[in-house]
Formats: C-alpha cells, structure tokens, sequence
C-alpha cells in the first residue's frame, strides 16, 4: 500500500467525471481529504499550487468517483464473518486495488453467535480504527439469516430463521446501529413487521433468498421494500405465468436491484435485458465477493462450507454458486461491455447509485466540491492507475508520477 501523508493534491490533465457533468480536459484540488476545486485546463495556473504536490498525467486518463461496494462479504483470505479485526483491516486494505474506496461489511446466514460476534467486531472496529490510507467501511450489510429455506443459495439452510424485530433489534444495538441494508425473504414475515421496522429506522429492506410471488412481492413493495439483493440469483425466476421476484424487479421502479456482473451470475445477455429495463437509474453494480478474491484459484471456504475456485469461479460441493471472485474494477468493464453502456452510466451504478441508496450522497458516491474525496484514476483501458481513498493515494500500478 502507498501512503502518502500530504493533504494536498493537484491532479491534472485529466477527464473529470464530476456530478454535474463531464470536464475534457480539467484539474483538481484536493485539501484536508475533501475535493476543493474542480476546473478546466485552460484556466490552470501552475505557479498558483506551487506549494502542494501536483500530478500530471499522460493523455486518456479519466478521474471518477471511488466505487461503493455494498454487497461483499471477503477478500484475500478474509471475511467479514471472521469476526477480527485484521480481517476487515485486510479488506479494507485489499480493495483499493480494484478501485473500491467504500463498502458494507456483509455477513451471511450462520448461527446466531457467529453473526453477533462478526456485528460487535466491526462496530467495535468502525468506533475505534483509523480507517485513513485504506478503504473505508461505511456500515453493514446483514445478508440473512431471515431468508426462504428455498431460495437459501450458498446460505447454510440449518441457520436459517424467521424474520424476528426483537432479535433484529438486538443485533442492531450490538452493531451499534451499523446495519444499513438487510437482505431477507418478505413472504415470511408475518404482516411485513421487519420490512415496516426497518422503513421506519431508514434500513434498507432488500428482498433476497426469496421464494415470493409476483403478488407477494407488491404487498411487500407497499410494506417498504425497495431493494433487490443480487438480482436473478437467489429468488423465485420470471416465468410466463408468474413474474416472480426477478420479474416484479424488472417492472416496478420502486426497487434498486444489484447485479453481480462477471458473466457467471447472469449472462450477458440478460445484464443487457435487465439495463434495457431498468435503466442506469435503478441499477448498483456490487461482487458479492469472498475470501477467495484476490487469491489463486483452489480450496476455500464461505460460511463454513467448502468452496472450489476454478478459473475465478466459486461453487459449493453440490454445484451451488458460492458469491463471486469479482473485483468492481471488472464489474465495470463487463457492464460496458455487455451492454454498451457508457463510463458516464457504469458510474452511476457503481458510486453514485449505492451512496444515494444507503443516505451518504452528501458525502460520497460523486465528484463534487465539498465531498470526500474518494477518487479513482482509470488508464485509457479502463484499469485502475491510482486510487485516493479520503485525500490519500493508496493504490497505484506504478505508472504515475509526480
């Protein structure tokens, strides 16, 4: 990793991606870790930044916003479920490289005593580490266990459980109110308790390992459910004589759905369907990635269970796709390149999409004055030259200089 203790960078001769617009050709300051000035080459003065450290870079280079991963449970040997702090340290340490400078910790369906020592541990760990020079956590993502015992996926069916508000309530205390999205199956929560509670604290309800049916989905839709976690995967299918939960995800526009894009979750063209239909608005790009990204393919584990990793694709022993090996990096050049989708949407789905969904748009998720400034510089085929998580460069291939 690079550290670089100084808060305070020009960044110039780039293609700026900013929240209003598009600058060709522009410079940016930035200073105490947020973006201070955004503007056009030709009204650069060099002798005016003479005192910060300025870097110039070659044609072709593009400066947008940090991706915001809110679906991803591991990388490079750790989980969030390990319930330690270098786990998350090491993630956190790991994904600027794939030009992710914000996530949701993510667990899964296990036993209770497991899921609230993973919730303590990053509570703990969101109060007390210093989370500069590295990607930065921005909450937690609570993926089960409330989910269908039919639809459980890669999720171990023996944890399973009904959605619960008192149990809810009290995983949330030992989170320290960190839990910002919940995945779970609608169709068993009696009169929608759960999905009206977190509505009601600002948590997103996702539905997810779910078995619902179209109409089931609406009722939930109403309740307030307006996310799907991992579209296509994990949920009752479209079929012709019951639209089911991919199908309403499709048509209603209430619902923000994540897509894993690596070509193994969903095939391209499908991806392409689902971006016709929905729209670069109604779309967040997530990996649901495990332990095993980042590493060479062979044995790992999610959950507990075995996972066998084969050209970067990770199953279960009985053939169960087990989350992804995909880095955001990827995810964005497979967006474009199965759909035809432009740079200008693929940042809407993988930054500004996720930071409006979760309530940190005022900070993170676009260039624009005043915002952290999480940043990523991509090379003129799309791959990550430099990465700035808070001010600070973390990440480069080498290939910059000052």
């Amino acid at each position: 990793m690079i550290t670089d203790e100084q808060q305070e960078l020009v960044l110039k001769n780039l293609c700026i991606y900013t929240e209003s617009g598009i600058f060709p050709k522009g410079y940016m300051v930035i200073k105490g870790g947020k973006i201070d000035t955004i503007g056009l080459m030709e009204s650069f003065h060099e002798e005016d930044w003479s005192n910060m450290r300025i870097i110039d870079f070659p044609m072709g280079m593009n400066l947008i916003p940090g991706f915001i991963d809110i679906h991803i449970h591991g990388a490079n040997d750790a989980d969030a479920m390990d319930g330690s702090w270098n786990a998350l340290e090491r993630m956190a340490d790991t994904l600027p490289k794939e030009g992710t400078t914000s996530f949701l910790a993510t667990t899964m369906t296990q036993d209770a005593e497991s899921i609230e020592k993973a919730l303590s541990t990053i509570a703990q760990y969101l109060e007390s580490a210093d989370q500069t020079g590295k990607a930065e956590i921005i909450g937690i993502h609570l993926e089960g266990p409330f989910i269908s015992e039919k639809r459980v996926g890669a999720q171990p069916i023996q944890s399973v459980k009904k959605p619960d508000v008192a149990l809810f309530k009290k995983w949330q205390r030992l989170a320290h109110n960190q839990i910002k999205l919940v995945t779970m199956a609608p169709e068993e929560d009696e009169n929608f308790e759960l999905v009206r509670y977190l509505k009601g604290e600002n948590i997103v309800p996702s539905i997810g390992h779910s078995d619902a049916v179209y109409d089931q989905v609406l009722s939930s839709i109403q309740a307030g459910v307006n996310h799907v976690t991992h579209l296509f995967n994990g949920m009752r299918g479209l079929h012709h004589r019951d639209p089911g939960v991919a199908g309403a995800a499709l048509l209603h526009s209430e619902l923000m759905a994540e897509m894993i894009v690596d070509g193994v979750h969903i095939h391209p063209e499908i991806v392409k369907l689902a971006f016709l239909q929905k729209g670069v608005d109604h779309i967040i790009l997530i990996t649901d990635s495990m332990r095993a990204k980042w590493l060479e393919d062979g044995i790992s584990s999610l959950g507990g269970q075995k996972v066998i990793v084969k050209d970067g694709k990770a199953l279960l022993e009985n053939g169960a796709l087990a989350g992804s090996t995909l880095k955001m990096k990827d995810a964005i050049n497979n967006m474009m390149n199965f759909t035809g989708c432009t740079l200008q949407d693929v940042v809407k789905m993988a930054s500004y999409n996720p930071a409006k969904q979760i309530g940190i748009l005022d900070r993170k998720g676009s260039i624009a004055k005043g915002k952290d400034a999480d940043l990523v510089v991509l090379d003129e085929n799309n791959q990550v030259a430099l990465t700035i998580c808070n001010g600070q460069i973390v990440y480069s291939n080498g290939g910059v200089t000052a």
